[in-house]
């Protein structure tokens, strides 16, 4: 654990693991039944985690920051029957005590019948008899609507030790190893951090877990730890170019070997100031929770290739128009990945219907095009596409480009309503500085984007907020800025 220091050895993990194992089975839980933990990047988190994978159950891993109702509904959503958080969740998890009746709670650092110290403490540390391997089954972060559940399939093989699909991508494509030590910088429910720090631990390499994510903090600990592998966000990157340079350039980050990110696009020039300042280590990916196709790009790729996420690597990729025709190469549409991997969202045959091409093709919701050597470039999300008079305008692009400005610590645009144009191009600003926030500054960024950017897509207004609400895995609530904008406007607000 990066800030308090505290260690868990394999001897410790194997233990504990399973300790709670045969908690679960003296609970009543068995082979394909679910069960949900929901704390923060806390020390018991992966004890519990291998616990279920070593039970054969689902797991679900629920944000800790997510409100009551919001934690209420991926409880009755998956049908867990246990819910295991931390004494920092106890002002969510009482409320959920009525909410969720049936569901019992266990809880690190409680004081009343759900501490589960006591209960682990009794029971016997060696493994069930039914051992079998279980798998994850974890929640979109809801930034455009209520979020879904991924149900994929129990693991064939049923041997815990059997092979891990990504410490197998891990190992062989990302340069991980047996003795690697790995910097996990994000909140450990999300699917990204949760997998790969599984991957690295079946390898048997050393991961440091950062309590919350600090720039400084993170560089400090890859000198420290001497961290040769790692797994980021754009906005990570984006925080540690934006320090001062004399602190930025103070540590030595030279024992970084793979520097794995995802989760969005990294704008260009942030890409190439990275890629200077570390070297050629950064590797990209594009995936999802769903797990129906991968898409890698190392540094050398991406360098001849500026801007693409990669090639598809375990899967075929096709962009379709509105119609599911598929379009000439270097065009725009929706981003399908023809693979062997089949994927459910739990409790809505529609939207996995919808995200089902009639070929059996899957999409996560993407846009994109494909270049003449088969590498892919996201535009943005399907759902976050602004109209404006008719016309196609995504969002990335223009934020993409606010995030390179020297004054803007973030940036979120969004379609607003318009009584002409039917949508308006709205760009809310975090500035670095929040005293400069104000009509000058909105000029400045304003021209600064007519640089490169043609008159339809440059924001019609800019707004300033101390801080946007971000996911604390780099996704960017969208549909909560959006929502805001078109309710003042039902309201005569705007």
């Amino acid at each position: 654990m990066a800030s308090s220091g505290e260690v868990i050895t394999y001897a410790e993990l194997d233990r504990l693991s399973n300790k709670v194992a045969q908690l679960y089975r003296s609970r009543g839980l068995k082979i394909g039944d679910t069960v949900a933990i929901c704390m923060e990047n806390h020390r018991q988190f992966f004890p519990v985690t291998w616990g279920s994978q070593r039970s054969g159950l689902f797991q679900v891993a629920i944000s800790s920051r997510l409100t009551a109702d919001e934690v209420s509904y991926i409880l009755k959503d998956s049908g867990a029957k246990l819910l295991i958080s931390s004494q920092k969740m106890l002002p969510v998890v009482d409320q959920l005590r009525t909410l969720n009746p049936d569901v019992e709670q266990l809880i690190f650092g409680a004081d009343d019948e759900r501490a589960i110290e006591a209960v682990l403490e009794s029971m016997p540390d060696t493994p069930i008899a039914d051992e079998r391997a279980g798998i994850d089954m974890l929640y979109s972060s809801g930034t455009t609507g209520q979020p879904k559940g991924v149900k994929l399939p129990l693991p064939l093989d049923e041997n815990i030790a059997g092979p891990n699909g990504i410490a197998t991508l891990a190992e062989a494509i990302f340069g991980f190893h047996k003795d690697c030590v790995y910097l996990s910088p994000a909140p450990l429910y999300h699917a990204a951090p949760l997998r790969w720090n599984i991957a690295v631990q079946a390898l048997g390499g050393t991961s440091i877990i950062m309590e919350k994510f600090d720039p400084e903090h993170a560089l400090q600990l890859v000198e420290k730890y001497k961290c040769d592998v790692g797994q980021w966000v754009p906005t990570h990157f984006v925080r540690m170019l934006k320090l001062p340079e004399e602190v930025r350039t103070k540590y030595d980050v030279s024992s970084i070997k793979s520097a794995v990110h995802a989760a969005a696009p990294v704008p260009v020039p942030i890409k190439e100031k990275m890629i200077e300042w570390w070297g050629p280590v950064l590797n990209e990916y594009y995936a999802g929770t769903e797990g129906n196709g991968f898409v890698f790009c190392n540094s050398e790729g991406w360098l001849a290739h500026k801007g693409t996420v990669g090639q598809p690597i375990n899967c075929v990729v096709h962009i379709c128009d509105e119609n599911g025709e598929e379009v000439p190469v270097g065009e725009e549409g929706q981003i399908y990945f023809e693979s062997g991997s089949k994927f459910e969202y739990h409790n809505d045959p529609e939207k996995t219907k919808a995200a089902t091409h009639e070929k059996g093709w899957t999409s996560l919701g993407d846009v994109g095009k494909l270049d003449e050597d088969g590498f892919l470039y996201l535009t943005d999300r399907k759902s976050f596409m602004i109209i404006s008079g008719g016309v196609n305008i995504y969002p990335q692009e223009i934020e993409n480009l606010l995030v390179t400005h020297p004054k803007v610590a973030d940036a979120a645009v969004i379609g607003a309503p318009d009584e002409d144009m039917g949508e308006k191009v709205v760009a809310v600003v975090q500035p670095m500085d929040m005293a400069e926030a104000g009509e000058e500054l909105a000029q400045e960024l304003e021209a600064y984007l007519r640089q490169s950017l043609s008159g339809i897509k440059v924001p019609r207004r800019i707004d300033f907020r101390t801080e946007l609400p971000r996911h604390a895995t780099g996704k960017l609530y969208k549909r909560l800025l959006r929502d805001e904008y078109w309710n003042k406007q039902e309201s005569g607000a705007v």
